[in-house]
């Protein structure tokens, strides 16, 4: 009997952090439910697979299985059993190519020099750094003579950025969009073919219980670039680390909006956070883009003494777009939700700096 009890209270459980994300509300202990639908949907095979051999306790069963459904559904496309939503790049013209590291370097971390090899070894285009303060400044800055190109904001309380690039940044800006001690960057890069590519760099601030209670900021920050990006012709990339999963709605709804692709889907998941614990994964970094890019490759990076691995991209700008079905498409039910999440901060969608405009 206690066992039985044990099941249907793991059931309730499962049921209840499965359903809280369903609700929206912005709260960290809502939201925060977003992210472990990996290990949930791993602990609803587990309660099967327990209920099947010794209670058959058939209620609970389709409960736990209607959860592991759902987190798949959201799981799924990150997997290789999905569609590639970016195509395989086939064009070898190296004029065209854009190579981008994405590193979470977490500020007290002295591994300086690990990621600064990195960089080497991958022959980075585009190094973009979050939490990255004074100190790590002064050592990325041994960059400068192959990547001379720099965008700084050196900030002690974890949300501090850097951007060092082998190619021009034009009409660069440094800019506090919702939160006055949370920057994003914004930049048109110039590839060697004399193509440019608008680029904007961000990181939001989690909701949590020691950063803000509630998701509104993140996630009006995110929205607020898709809104600005949202039907523009030129060539597109959005990267860094969001604090949101790829597989959350509100990540979903910032794809439907900006019209984005996510090189990840039908290939993998690339769980970036947390480096020091394997069984609590998940994919916090990321890099979006238009449908002008293909694909050469994305991995995942070893350590360097982070909590967050760093994101390798080696993107191809195609001479002609070829890719602008295979992302989202927002339903009108989207629209509205946007507009209420914008709404609630109070922002506009002008204050987002739009490069090459």
């Amino acid at each position: 009997m206690g066992m039985e009890i044990a099941l249907t209270l793991l059931t309730a459980l499962l049921v209840l952090t499965t359903v809280l994300p369903v609700w929206r509300h912005p709260h960290w202990l809502v939201r925060g439910w977003d992210f472990p639908r990996l290990q949930l949907a791993v602990f609803a095979v587990v309660l099967l697979v327990v209920n099947l051999c010794f209670f058959q306790a058939w209620g609970l069963f389709v409960l736990a299985l209607a959860c592991l459904c759902w987190h798949l559904w959201w799981i799924l496309p990150y997997t290789r059993l999905w569609r590639c939503e970016v195509n395989f790049a086939k064009g070898d013209d190296v004029n065209r190519r854009l190579r981008v590291i994405t590193a979470n370097v977490l500020t007290p971390n002295r591994r300086a020099d690990a990621l600064i090899k990195q960089v080497h070894a991958f022959h980075a285009d585009v190094l973009v750094t979050l939490e990255s303060d004074a100190w790590w400044q002064s050592q990325l800055d041994t960059l400068v003579r192959d990547m001379p190109y720099t965008l700084k904001c050196p900030l002690d309380n974890l949300y501090g950025m850097h951007v060092y690039s082998r190619f021009a940044l034009e009409e660069t800006s440094v800019e506090f969009l919702i939160e006055d001690d949370v920057p994003s960057m914004h930049a048109l890069l110039v590839l060697p073919c004399g193509e440019r590519v608008r680029m904007h760099f961000l990181h939001p601030a989690p909701p949590s219980p020691t950063e803000n209670p509630e998701s509104a900021e993140r996630d009006a920050e995110l929205i607020l670039v898709a809104r600005s990006v949202e039907g523009s012709t030129q060539p597109l990339i959005v990267t860094g680390d969001l604090n949101d999963v790829a597989w959350s709605a509100t990540t979903r709804l910032f794809r439907k909006i900006s019209g984005l692709l996510d090189p990840r889907v039908g290939r993998g998941m690339f769980n970036t956070f947390h480096a020091d614990y394997p069984f609590m994964r998940w994919p916090l970094d990321h890099i979006f883009h238009s449908h002008h890019f293909t694909l050469h490759k994305i991995q995942r990076l070893p350590s360097i003494g982070s909590d967050h691995f760093a994101l390798y991209t080696e993107l191809y700008l195609e001479p002609m777009a070829s890719q602008k079905h295979n992302g989202l498409q927002p339903e009108p039910e989207d629209e509205t939700w946007a507009q209420e999440i914008i709404q609630e901060k109070q922002v506009n969608v002008h204050d987002v700096p739009k490069p090459g405009k």
